[in-house]
């Protein structure tokens, strides 16, 4: 997966098992995890070790200082939002490598400067039913992920060799 090295983006996570959740998901798939403070628990939290596991070493965690920090530093075309607050379908979004996958906070989502500033570039996944308010976190980081692996996949995948 190195090949692709995408971020996942938390903003001001606040439960501690999304975070062991999402930071093993970037294990596994070999994409960075970006953190932006304030943090609403403690990184070394038990219940976030807990969901990370022995996983832990083989993360690579980058911490920014808040939200402003992080924008500065990145390229604004590689920035993807996911919130329920628009109607762009993610499948809408045509992820490169080095994309920054960005998700707000569980209770409240991305701050509404930043979706109406960026909205352009914000989607959502789509639900079904409509007494549903949200899935979880961790649920939405990985079906984004997974979605930007498999379009860049498909798109560096060699040709088939031609059959004699």
């Amino acid at each position: 997966m190195a090949d692709y090295p995408f971020h996942i983006v938390l903003v001001e996570p606040e439960i501690p098992p999304n975070t062991g959740s999402i930071a093993r998901l970037c294990g596994a798939a070999d994409v960075i995890l970006d953190l932006v403070h304030p943090l609403g628990f403690s990184i070394d939290d038990k219940h976030l070790k807990r969901a990370g596991l022995d996983y832990w070493p083989y993360v690579n965690i980058r911490n920014w200082d808040n939200l402003d920090a992080f924008l500065a530093a990145h390229d604004e075309r590689k920035l993807y939002f996911f919130t329920t607050k628009v109607e762009k379908n993610y499948f809408e979004a045509d992820f490169a490598p080095g994309s920054l996958l960005v998700f707000g906070k569980e209770t409240k989502g991305l701050p509404p400067e930043i979706i109406e500033l960026y909205r352009d570039r914000c989607y959502t996944i789509p639900m079904g039913n409509n007494n549903i308010r949200s899935l979880n976190l961790a649920m939405c980081a990985g079906i984004v992920l997974y979605e930007a692996i498999r379009q860049n996949s498909v798109r560096h995948c060699p040709a088939p060799a031609p059959i004699d």
